[in-house]
């Protein structure tokens, strides 16, 4: 089966990027490029659904949405 979730990526100072889940709590990883964390974020979720699956938990509909909202002060 497939899912599909929402991945946050967040840009450190020390130039490495930092991914993360919202719809699966501590599911978060990193890489030195964008690339690099989007292919562990994808092997972090991976393992995530398996252990979800292996303890008989539901694995949950990634419901959040996302809009960037411009303000100028």
């Amino acid at each position: 089966m497939a899912y599909q979730f929402n991945v946050r990526l967040i840009p450190e100072n020390d130039g490495r990027w930092t991914a993360e889940v919202p719809a699966l709590p501590g599911c978060v990883t990193w890489g030195n490029t964008k690339e690099e964390a989007l292919e562990h974020i994808r092997e972090a979720i991976e393992l995530y659904l398996e252990v979800m699956l292996e303890e008989g938990r539901q694995i949950p509909e990634d419901q959040s949405t996302y809009t960037r909202i411009e303000v100028a002060i």
